[in-house]
């Protein structure tokens, strides 16, 4: 484990490994550098790149510097960066997907940019979380209640299915990892409030993410998610859409899919 101390005086931890040019992975709701999906992720990834694996603030063994913003968590990302040589690759999964774009925009340098699946609800046509959604996560935690705040972002805010929260109770290990990193779920839906409502995307908001970007939907993700990756690429500049079976985040990742992809586009010189 290696760690960094980002402008607020936070300790982010990450694991380095492979060699070549600089890869950062962006971690999603209820991920972190040991989550079994990331992990796997990051050692295939290592065969051609030099990986940075990280912790998100509030996770692992990160710190957790109160209060919690948006802009911290950016300048975690951009500290990895200027530790990794200044510019990097950089892949974001999910809302992991949605803090490294908001880091594009604010001027945080990146060679290219992978989009998996960022859970913008911009129509009707899927599941649409409550307008108060970011809310009561919020409230949840500040309760403890962190079993509660699990149940409710994956029922409400991910439209799960309830019986797909009782199995992860008694699957062994998973919720205890689940558990583990719950208060970092009002991180998470802040970085999708005003994004999940089923309103379009804003046209002139990522005008400025001009490098190379790959944004990856599954065939077989829900609707939601596939219609906010599509209107994605129709707002950045510099962007193309990748649609095919495997490559969706809702259940296990196919880390060896979604590895080939990665590398394909990475190693591409265009």
């Amino acid at each position: 484990m290696n760690t960094i101390i980002s402008k607020d005086g936070t300790r982010i931890a990450y694991d380095r490994a492979g060699h070549g040019p600089a890869l950062i992975l962006v971690a999603g709701a209820f991920s972190y550098r040991k989550f079994p999906g990331q992990l796997q992720l990051a050692n295939l990834l290592s065969e051609q790149f030099t990986v940075y694996n990280y912790d998100r603030r509030g996770r692992g063994d990160s710190g957790d510097t109160q209060p919690y913003a948006i802009e911290r968590e950016i300048e975690d990302l951009q500290t990895l960066i200027d530790e990794a040589g200044g510019s990097a690759y950089v892949y974001g999964l999910s809302s992991g997907a949605v803090l490294a774009l908001q880091a594009a925009a604010s001027g945080v340098s990146m060679k290219k940019l992978v989009l998996h699946e960022p859970p913008f609800v911009v129509d009707t046509a899927g599941y649409v979380p409550p307008k108060d959604f970011a809310k009561q996560v919020k409230e949840l935690i500040a309760a403890d209640r962190r079993a509660d705040a699990i149940n409710y972002f994956m029922t409400k805010g991910m439209g799960a299915p309830s019986f797909v929260v009782g199995m992860m109770r008694i699957i062994p290990g998973v919720w205890s990892r689940l558990m583990a990193v719950a208060h970092t779920l009002p991180y998470d839906a802040a970085l999708l409030d005003g994004y999940n409502e089923g309103n379009p995307l804003p046209a002139k908001q990522w005008s400025g993410v001009a490098m190379p970007t790959l944004v990856l939907e599954g065939t077989e993700s829900p609707i939601s998610l596939r219609h906010g990756a599509q209107a994605l690429v129709q707002v950045l500049p510099n962007a193309r859409l990748l649609s095919q079976k495997g490559l969706g985040h809702t259940k296990k990742l196919d880390a060896k899919r979604i590895s080939k992809e990665l590398i394909a586009f990475f190693a591409n010189k265009n």
